[in-house]
């Protein structure tokens, strides 16, 4: 009998049942397509030597290089601002409001010490250093053990104490000695983006008056970040706070902090209270959108206001005849969501439209147009630029891209994405600003990470080929990735609410935020961290394909895998059903383990329908999948 081929198009498609998919591929995990061909993705290992990891959930990461040519991932999480530099995290945290008139409390052979502060308002899990410290005398204590890193709130007794693990034991028991002022760390805001309930965040008359509400409509954004560059200088602004600068070419700029005023730049005059901030590249001038009508004054954040600098200048606002500094309103949407840069412009995204912003210079300094309507963004890290086009993820239930004309995205993936139904778990749309997009240049993608349905983290990503123009879907779970660039690979985060954070500058640390890990992407084939070494196990399913439209029962004598290439073992699995109504079952002879020397795999399979499954379950193993050829005939009706 004559062999017969089976061709897949490119991409997934779940846009319809798998019987009505012959010749598609309707499902897979961590799998690409590179010349309309199924891969395994490459794998990924953790970075830095000493395996640290973040405390909270990474939410922004930029890459950037100083003028001496060192090269820095700024990371911001919902616990603080950190470095990756040199294989090493460095905490460059902004800290908040100092509290004077601290004592201490120790007891001998305890690390244990308490903080006495009459109503110092600071919360368990915060963290904190201390400046000005007398050493509580007959502690054993010295001042450089309470000024060396930071500290994690463990405890709070009262409104009054609270306590601390010290790195190393008392060697006396002293009450209310010593002295130190407090500096918190600055607050950026939940870890996961929730609903608030309590009185007034909902309905007036709804549910009992005076007590916590069952629903809400008010949404709590989680803690978040915008970061980006003015040469060597980073600018960070927490989302809906304050603007905060790190200057990379300081003395020892390692051991120096992000602050409102640092020794080469200040932000000081920079508003209190924005969305976000960028620098626009060409022209050199920062942005400040979603911001204050009066700067220093919270009360008047508009999130439709645009407020941006003198050229060159961070910390000139007010516009005069002899700068460019300025500001305008959008019209079309009630917040803004997203910003990025263009190829020659910046592009802004609201919940319900597109502009471009181009400079033009005096005496209007920037042009504003809208570019589009109805296609606005979900999230403020939801949209990427690569390839000359910009790409977003829509509040609309779709993606869409910029091109030099907004257009739809057609997506085969799009039901499985956005659908909460029938047992699909698409887009938790509660926790929508923690979608995070970045490309991957390297092969041509550009991916949104997102959390499904009931979840409230990140778990699930969606991928878009540009090359290609096919779509792909994993459970590939990050909260942040930048693209290559400054580093040759791509870094990401993968945060996990289980774990504490390996970073010893903060003593007594718990997991009470998590921990959130820094990996290098398209290293190998396999998933290493502190843990060991394990598989990624890949995946592709085709649809259903028959003989005779189905009319016909096939019987399946044997078949010939194919691979462009195939290290280690494949296996593949065929499911058989008569009705596309069916409960598919695994042929009674698979799943078929292939090798570089597998020709061919003798099975007995017969049904109307038929699909296919490759993966891999062992570590060391990667594939391309090319064509499938078996040896199947007609073999009846009934």
């Amino acid at each position: 009998m004559a062999l017969k081929k089976v061709d897949f198009a490119a991409g997934f498609n779940k846009q319809s049942v798998p019987s009505a998919l012959p010749g598609q591929w309707v499902d897979g995990d961590f799998v690409r397509f590179r010349y309309t061909a199924p891969e395994k993705i490459g794998g990924w290992e953790q970075l830095t030597v000493a395996n640290e990891t973040l405390p909270g959930a990474a939410r922004a990461q930029l890459a950037f290089t100083s003028l001496k040519g060192e090269r820095y991932t700024a990371i911001g999480t919902s616990q603080g601002l950190f470095l990756y530099y040199g294989e090493a995290f460095y905490d460059i945290t902004p800290l908040d409001t100092a509290i004077a008139g601290a004592t201490f409390d120790t007891n001998a052979s305890s690390t244990s010490v308490t903080v006495n502060k009459t109503s110092h308002n600071l919360e368990l899990g915060r963290y904190i250093t201390f400046t000005s410290v007398t050493a509580p005398p007959g502690s054993g204590y010295a001042i450089s053990d309470f000024t060396t890193g930071a500290f994690e709130i463990v405890q709070v007794n009262s409104a009054n104490s609270f306590n601390i693990v010290m790195r190393t034991n008392a060697t006396g028991n002293t009450t209310a000695v010593g002295a130190a002022t407090i500096n918190p760390y600055i607050e950026i805001g939940p870890t996961f983006q929730t609903k608030g309930y309590g009185w007034g965040t909902y309905l007036w008359g709804d549910s009992t008056w005076g007590t916590e509400r069952a629903t809400s409509n008010v949404t709590l954004d989680p803690g978040n970040w915008s970061l980006d560059n003015f040469g060597e200088v980073l600018v960070a602004t927490i989302f809906n706070g304050k603007t905060f600068t790190w200057n990379a070419g300081a003395t020892n700029p390692r051991t120096v902090r992000a602050s409102t005023s640092t020794s080469s730049f200040s932000t000081s005059a920079n508003p209190t209270a924005s969305r976000f901030t960028l620098v626009s590249d060409r022209d050199r001038h920062l942005f400040h959108f979603g911001t204050e009508t009066t700067i220093g004054d919270a009360s008047t954040q508009d999130p439709m206001f645009v407020r941006f600098s003198n050229q060159e200048n961070l910390n000139e606002y007010l516009p005069t005849s002899t700068n460019t500094a300025g500001t305008f309103r959008l019209d079309t949407g009630n917040e803004i969501r997203a910003v990025l840069q263009g190829k020659d412009y910046v592009f802004v995204l609201t919940d319900l439209a597109a502009y471009v912003i181009q400079f033009v210079g005096p005496p209007f300094t920037f042009s504003v147009r809208q570019v589009g309507t109805n296609c606005g963004c979900i999230g403020q890290h939801a949209a990427s630029y690569v390839n000359g086009a910009i790409y977003w993820m829509s509040n609309e239930g779709g993606f869409f891209m910029y091109d030099g004309t907004v257009k739809a995205l057609p997506c085969l993936v799009e039901d499985f994405v956005f659908t909460v139904q029938n047992g699909n778990l698409g887009l938790n749309a509660n926790s929508a600003n923690t979608v995070y997009s970045s490309p991957n240049s390297l092969y041509t993608e550009v991916n949104w990470f997102y959390p499904k349905a009931g979840s409230d983290q990140i778990d699930r990503c969606v991928t878009y080929n540009y090359q290609e123009n096919v779509w792909t879907t994993s459970s590939l779970a990050r909260t942040t990735y930048q693209d290559q660039g400054v580093f040759e690979k791509p870094y990401a985060t993968e945060y996990t609410t289980t774990s504490t954070p390996v970073f010893s500058p903060i003593s007594g640390i718990t997991n009470t935020y998590g921990a959130s890990i820094y990996y290098a992407h398209e290293v190998g084939t396999d998933q290493v961290n502190s843990s060991g070494t394990t598989s990624i196990d890949a995946f592709i399913r085709s649809g259903d394909f028959d003989i005779d439209d189905g009319e016909l029962f096939m019987s399946m004598k044997r078949f010939m895998p194919d691979y462009k290439f195939l290290v280690g073992n494949s296996k593949v699995t065929l499911f058989i059903s008569d009705y596309p109504s069916d409960s598919q079952t695994s042929s009674s002879l698979g799943p078929f383990t292939i090798t570089k020397t597998t020709d061919k795999v003798d099975t007995r399979a017969r049904g109307r329908l038929l699909s296919l499954k490759i993966e891999n379950d062992a570590a060391g193993e990667t594939w391309r999948y090319g064509s499938f050829r078996m040896d199947a005939q007609p073999d009846g009706r009934r």
